[in-house]
């Protein structure tokens, strides 16, 4: 059986576990000693420990992946003065599409109005960190201490070290050529590890999901059903439609052959509902089984995990909508074009974690001049959208450099065509 259906069927049984042990935990004729071993032993024992060991597994190849094959690819680039158009193309792409994914989001749920009619169930509270200001974030992409820019996992600081690091190397003649070497055999070895992780996804992926909804249940969907599928909505139309119309008119590729060999990465995505974790498995899927050069797969696959956060994006225009009708404020156009603007610039920077999409959109509210408190009002299917809008941003990473490999004649087309490539990771 290929790793792809193991961990489709590990989601599956994952999810249904999950949902049984909850209605165990709820039903009120179970014995104590029964819902305490189910507590104790199974939902925050065995399946917290395999969850929290996978993640923590995914995380160890991040750093030393993102910082190995940015050198590997400047490197490569350095003497061909392709890296500036490169840059450009691929955060000029992740933006245009950040705002197209927003404003389509406005548009359909100002049309739903998945708010219209919620009533408020007493104080809503939700206590958020204050954004820092732009200047802070802009020079806070420079690190002062590359070693502990990496102790902290912060990417954007390790995107800047390793590109520096990486130019350097190409311009240094024969001992640059020895350094370039080394990354690349240690880029070789580090994918062999991503290789070894990916076997045993399976059953962090069950473990993962089996948890999550032995917690929160199927139910919780049913309390906020319009705007959970709204949202749902827009992620799926932008993930199959937007993505695809951009690949078949920029690059004059067929869009369903992307499509089918994301499976195994949305997979990673929908349990661990993490770009930076699923980083690893979407570098390898981009670059062994899309085609796409190193060269350009090494940038723009970890810059896109750390900026392009277009089902982020999403979240925020419906969840907009939604508090402002639940609260009954009307947004003005001007308002709007605030929330699009405020939006697309928050994903940069925003951390490739779990539910951070919160607190930008705490940023985006206060901008639009929305109550932060409305935020309490979604939290509780929040996680699910996670899972499934970090789909939709691993598929914009890879949507992205493939168009923008195309461009610059570094996509391998056979490679792209080929289904059986590097099936072992599929």
């Amino acid at each position: 059986m290929s790793l792809t259906n193991r961990i489709l069927i590990a989601m599956v049984t994952g999810i249904l576990m999950g949902s049984l042990l909850n209605v165990l935990l709820n039903a009120s004729g179970l014995a104590e000693s029964l819902r305490q071993f189910i507590d104790t032993y199974l939902v925050y024992g065995l399946f917290d420990v395999m969850g929290r060991i996978f993640i923590a597994t995914l995380k160890l190849l991040v750093v030393p992946l993102v910082l190995v094959s940015l050198i590997c690819g400047s490197s490569s680039l350095g003497d061909s003065a392709r890296m500036g158009p490169i840059a450009i193309k691929t955060i000029g792409f992740y933006l245009a599409t950040t705002a197209i994914a927003i404003t389509v989001a406005l548009l359909v749920a100002v049309v739903v109005s998945p708010g219209a009619n919620v009533e408020l169930a007493g104080e809503a509270n939700f206590e958020v960190a204050a954004a820092p200001p732009l200047t802070d974030v802009l020079v806070n992409i420079f690190p002062s201490n590359p070693v502990k820019a990496m102790a902290d996992g912060n990417m954007l600081q390790i995107i800047v070290f390793a590109l520096l690091f990486g130019y350097a190397i190409s311009h240094a003649g024969e001992p640059g050529q020895r350094v370039a070497g080394f990354f690349r055999d240690t880029e070789a070895v580090i994918m062999k590890m991503v290789a070894i992780l990916m076997e045993l996804a399976p059953y962090g992926v069950f473990a993962l999901l089996a948890k999550l909804f032995a917690e929160m249940g199927i139910g919780a969907i049913m309390d906020l059903a319009a705007y959970f599928l709204t949202v749902l909505g827009v992620l799926i139309f932008h993930a199959l439609f937007v993505y695809s119309a951009l690949l078949k008119s920029l690059a004059g590729l067929s869009p369903r052959i992307m499509l089918e060999k994301m499976r195994p990465v949305w997979a990673f995505a929908f349990s661990t509902a993490s770009s930076g974790a699923t980083l690893p498995v979407t570098l390898r899927t981009v670059e062994r089984r899309l085609g796409v050069h190193n060269s350009v797969a090494g940038f723009t696959v970890p810059l896109g995990s750390t900026i392009n956060m277009d089902g982020t994006a999403i979240m925020q225009g419906v969840a907009t909508v939604f508090i402002a009708q639940v609260y009954g404020v009307e947004l003005s156009l001007v308002a709007y074009a605030t929330v699009i603007l405020t939006a697309t610039l928050a994903s940069i920077g925003t951390a490739a974690v779990p539910g951070v999409g919160l607190v930008t959109l705490a940023l985006v509210l206060e901008q639009a001049g929305l109550p932060v408190e409305g935020i309490a009002l979604i939290i509780g299917v929040d996680r699910l959208l996670d899972m499934v809008r970090t789909m939709v941003n691993v598929t914009g990473d890879a949507t992205v450099a493939v168009i923008v490999a195309n461009s610059e004649n570094q996509l391998d087309k056979q490679v792209y065509l080929n289904p059986k490539a590097d099936l072992d990771a599929a």
